[in-house]
């Protein structure tokens, strides 16, 4: 497939970009994944606009002008003007067709090759058998299973997988069929205290309320014998009935009778990719009064499902973290509101999921190789009037939980959020082949590894890494508890409102502060190591002084 036969106009001269100070005179250059904008003012400069960006085209048609406006995933706006009305009807076409193809293959992964130089391949940044190295060191109760090498149990797992040590794989091969999608239950975390987090699809119990014995045994061997553990459900009590009627379901405490049932709905990603239409459109409403925008933000819900996410995420982390206690999370497909809580719990509980390395990794493991369908849910955005019903806004929903917990933990994360703003933009528009396809076992069919380079390779570049970098950040061990009331939850305006740039005074204040507060952490780094030399000092002294002292009594003593 050639991409010119997409391309109905090619080059439109006397084309006109209107930029924040007026417009600039351009020509416009069609290509197979780029619109190319030529300005003739003066400066030279080109505007690279990628069509898979490119959410949607509105044609603005009047006597004086053919106005195209290019609505984009990651929220920008581009306004162009074309001579004719037959070519700017050419050039939005020809964009929209290009920026909707489902071959990965003909994706711009495939085609781009970036000039930076990467110190390590970001496709080795996260395995699974050093991850299992470094459990093993914390017990010993696990193992890699090697039964999914073909994706033939699960096509939306990965080929390695981390099991209980003492199930066999005839037993997960049968676990595997009494899960929804083959996603039968596979470590997600090991706390320090020995509890796990566990994740897999919903059972397929049906309306005869069938049993698998050996998926009993995979989950409750996790507990042993004297633990008790937690199975949270994100659907409703009546989801979870309705799906029984149609062959799914959900476990009977008579069957695992050492865990705890309990149920903390969150919304499906059709009702969530609802609230992201409305609070985009909400924040592109530049006309709205105030208190119309106030109402129109609210009633969006958007973070109602912030909120909903974070309290799920925390409750599994006081499940784990204080109760002591194992917990199995689970909706229907596993795939999404799942990977969601298991995800973000890590974030609560683990310090390294907080460093930069430690985030990419985690999203490596709980949604790239986990099988959240990126393809199917980052086909079109927000602003898109060709929606499908396998979109939506989940792991932008994540992003956003992760920002709120970065602005009530300022001095935890060692990235920044623009980190999580450049996350976005890539799950839906990149030259990089991290968020291709939906699954592992498509991306190995496309040769995504050996054909494409990895965001990460970039994102962990010795030019690029220090962009992301949170001057504030102190290594600290320990859990995080967010808080989750209302007034704590904010809109993130770093990613909606982005085009929203602050007044020069402003970005000087920014600018300013910043370097003070980096001189203020430099300031604490040496009055810590001072604290540090004069307590070793105290420390190799201290016997001295005391056996002086005892010297000197002994010697009145004697007196």
């Amino acid at each position: 497939m050639e991409f010119s036969e997409f391309i109905q106009t090619p080059k439109v001269e006397d084309a006109f970009l209107e930029v924040e100070n007026g417009t600039v005179p351009v020509t416009a250059c069609l290509t197979g994944h780029h619109l190319i904008l030529y300005s003739h003012n003066g400066e030279n400069k080109e505007y690279w606009i990628l069509h898979k960006n490119v959410d949607s085209v509105e044609k603005r048609y009047s006597v004086e002008k053919n106005l195209l406006v290019l609505k984009c995933k990651d929220f920008t706006q581009h306004q162009i003007t074309i001579p004719t009305a037959d070519d700017a009807t050419n050039i939005a076409n020809s964009i929209e067709t290009l920026s909707s193809l489902n071959n990965p293959a003909l994706q711009y992964p495939f085609f781009h090759r970036p000039k930076f130089t990467f110190d390590e391949d970001g496709y080795d940044l996260f395995c699974t058998e050093h991850r299992f190295a470094s459990l093993s060191k914390m017990s010993d109760q696990w193992r890699i299973s090697n039964i999914n090498l073909h994706f033939s149990v699960c096509n939306s797992y990965p080929s390695q997988v981390i099991v209980p040590k003492d199930i066999s794989n005839e037993m997960i091969v049968k676990s595997a069929k009494f899960r929804y999608g083959g996603r039968f239950p596979i470590l997600s975390y090991l706390h320090t205290n020995g509890r796990v987090v566990m994740r897999c699809g919903q059972p397929l119990t049906g309306q005869n309320q069938k049993r698998c014995k050996e998926d009993e045994k995979l989950i409750n061997i996790v507990l042993g014998s004297t633990h008790r553990g937690y199975i949270l459900d994100t659907r409703t009590t009546q989801a979870a009935l309705q799906a029984r009627s149609k062959g799914g379901g959900f476990e009977t405490e008579f069957n695992y009778p050492q865990w705890r049932k309990f149920h903390n709905s969150l919304q499906k990603y059709s009702i969530q990719q609802e609230s992201f239409v409305r609070i985009v459109e909400a924040c592109q409403d530049r006309n709205a009064s105030s208190d119309r925008w106030q109402s129109k933000l609210e009633s969006s819900n958007w973070l109602s499902h912030v909120k909903d996410v974070l309290s799920a995420a925390c409750l599994v982390a006081q499940c784990v973290d204080r109760e002591g206690a194992s917990v199995l999370v689970h909706g229907s497909e596993g795939t999404d509101s799942t990977l969601l809580v298991t995800s973000l719990t890590q974030v609560i509980l683990d310090p390294y999921c907080r460093t930069i390395r430690g985030f990419l990794c985690l999203i490596d493991m709980e949604w790239v190789q986990a099988g959240h369908p990126f393809a199917d849910r980052c086909f079109h955005g927000a602003q898109s009037n060709q929606r499908t019903r396998s979109e939506g806004p989940t792991f932008t929903l994540f992003l956003d939980c992760v920002h709120q917990l970065l602005q009530q933990f300022p001095l935890s994360f060692e990235f920044s959020a623009l980190l999580l703003i450049h996350l976005h933009r890539h799950a839906y528009a990149s030259g990089f082949g991290t968020f291709l396809c939906n699954n592992e076992m498509e991306r190995r069919k496309f040769k995504v590894r050996t054909k494409t380079v990895s965001l990460w390779s970039y994102l962990l570049s010795v030019n690029v890494l220090p962009m992301f970098l949170n001057p504030l950040y102190q290594t600290r061990p320990g859990v995080i508890w967010p808080s989750v009331a209302p007034q704590s939850l904010k809109l993130w305006d770093g990613l909606f409102l982005k085009d929203i740039d602050p007044s020069p005074e402003v970005q000087r204040i920014v600018s300013e502060s910043i370097s003070y507060m980096e001189d203020l952490q430099n300031q604490i780094s040496e009055l810590t190591k001072e604290i540090s030399l004069l307590e070793r000092e105290e420390e190799t002294t201290s016997p001295l002084l005391q056996n002086g002292q005892n010297q000197a009594i002994d010697c009145q003593n004697s007196a």
